[in-house]
């Protein structure tokens, strides 16, 4: 055999080396492991981690407010069923609107219209249907609905970054500040819920999905308007990115989002005599009005010069971290709709007027603001796990006994 320069000599193989395809072992193709069928399903990897250590912080936080119950002898449910708002909500579930008003100290008239009517709906019909008292029916349903959009907010987290980010993301979640409002009888959990799944389904792409939860979302509060502007302004942004070239179901999605929120205050306007202008006045009794930060600023000076307390300078402290915590949103270049719905939600409650104590609260549904945050403990968490340890058992137990405080200890408005 002549070989030509420079190329390497090539030995050959016997064929009578090589097993014969009939000759050969039977084989079984290649597959993949096989996936746990929960995951099969859909179920994303790592949510039951997740969603069991959401658990575990907010059962901390309902056993530490029942602690403190104990201590300061007030009854078991007290704080969690019938404190503030949630009077109002029971109220509303047993007679219906119209049958109860209160008289401020300055002459305003509060009525229950302030009130969205789908949490009291919803604590009727269960209270009807099960042997449960309204306010058991009332709990019931918000933790319901809080786990619901804890697991709402893995979803997200993990279409978007994946299992690290999501998993810190329920877990900061979890342990905010003011987290144990989700454990009580107010419509947080339920909004929460709601508006958190229209956005996974805006990220989906399917708007029907997307629009209808909005509308309920806006049946349940105020705030409402945040995640309705949020699909509808998707919704746009994507026809505009395909030229028009888009599904019916995407209109329909846009047309659907608002419907909840408007229905309701254009039937307190109707209420009232005034379609257009009912429901607002309503609310201004309350206090409750857009003013641009003025009532913020009267607040802040006040603030300033006579201080108050733990609740209202805690209150200060979150309302500006959320604000510096969108503007790092804006950085990450978060999906439009999450960053709109982020952004609705600070500028009601900077631009708006009310208790200051009750801001934070306001604030919890737009956990988007905990995206840069998530990202942040991932990346620390690859390198330096026993400090993310030790920063989050830090904001766990603040949330415990700050929690805890609020809502038994101080008379503050939640």
């Amino acid at each position: 055999m002549h070989v030509l320069p420079g190329v390497p000599k090539v030995n050959r193989v016997s064929t009578s080396s090589v097993p014969r395809p009939e000759s050969a072992a039977p084989s079984r193709p290649l597959r993949p492991p096989a996936l746990p069928r929960i995951a099969r399903r859909g179920f994303p990897e790592g949510a039951l981690a997740a969603l069991a250590l959401f658990v575990a912080v907010r059962l901390a936080g309902v056993l530490m407010v029942i602690v403190t119950n104990a201590v300061r002898g007030h009854p078991l449910v007290k704080s969690f069923a019938h404190s503030w708002d949630s009077r109002w909500y029971l109220h509303i579930a047993a007679q219906g609107y119209g049958h109860r008003i209160w008289i401020t100290p300055q002459g305003a008239v509060q009525s229950d219209w302030a009130f969205f009517p789908l949490y009291p709906g919803l604590i009727r019909a269960l209270s009807t249907v099960l042997p449960f008292s309204p306010g058991q029916a009332a709990l019931l349903i918000a933790w319901i609905a809080a786990g619901v959009a804890a697991y709402g907010v893995y979803v997200i987290g993990h279409h978007l970054y994946g299992r690290g980010v999501a998993t810190a993301l329920v877990a900061l979640w979890a342990a905010l500040p003011h987290a144990v409002e989700l454990t009580i009888a107010y419509t947080e959990s339920l909004f929460a819920a709601l508006a958190i799944w229209s956005l996974y389904f805006v990220l989906k792409r399917r708007w029907l999905w997307a629009g209808t939860l909005a509308a309920l979302a806006g049946l349940s509060r105020p705030s409402g308007f945040a995640i309705a502007l949020a699909v509808s302004l998707a919704a746009a942004h994507e026809a505009l990115r395909e030229r028009g070239r888009v599904p019916v179901s995407l209109w329909a999605g846009a047309v659907l989002a608002p419907l909840g929120w408007l229905g309701y205050v254009l039937w307190v306007g109707g209420q009232t005599g005034d379609l257009l202008g009912g429901y607002f006045k309503v609310q201004s009794a309350w206090d409750s009005r857009f003013d641009f930060g003025l009532g913020s600023a009267r607040f802040l000076k006040a603030l300033l010069l006579h201080g108050g307390g733990v609740v209202y300078p805690a209150a200060l402290v979150i309302v500006a971290a959320g604000v510096l915590l969108f503007a790092l949103l804006c950085l990450e270049r978060a999906p439009l709709a999450l960053v709109v719905f982020a952004g609705v939600l600070i500028l009601l409650v900077v631009g708006g007027s009310g208790s200051f104590s009750s801001k934070p609260r306001f604030l919890l549904p737009a956990f988007p603001l905990l995206i840069p945050m998530a990202r942040a403990l991932t990346r620390t968490w690859r390198v330096r796990p026993a400090h993310v340890v030790v920063i989050y058992t830090g904001l766990t137990v603040v949330s415990l006994l700050f929690g805890a405080y609020v809502a038994v200890v101080a008379r503050s408005p939640l």
